[in-house]
């Protein structure tokens, strides 16, 4: 069965205005694809998410792109 993509909102200021359904999406998930890699880890580390992360913006998406889509029709979650 394939995998779900969730799509999350994530704060931009304070990192107190994230959803508590934000924070358990990030917290089942298999990995999180962030464009910001280093915003996204000050995110998770606050909160002591240790979801894996990888990095997904207009420079890679064409290959990680592929890798993300064969690991959702493994059945894997990606937020």
């Amino acid at each position: 069965m394939p995998g779900t993509l969730y799509v999350v909102a994530t704060p931009i200021g304070n990192l107190e205005d994230v959803t508590l359904r934000a924070l358990r999406v990030l917290r089942e998930v298999s990995l999180i694809a962030a464009e910001d890699t280093r915003r996204t880890a000050r995110l998770l580390q606050h909160y002591s998410i240790s979801t894996p992360t990888t990095s997904l913006h207009q420079h890679n998406e064409r290959q990680r792109g592929s890798e993300l889509l064969g690991r959702l029709i493994a059945g894997e979650s990606i937020a």
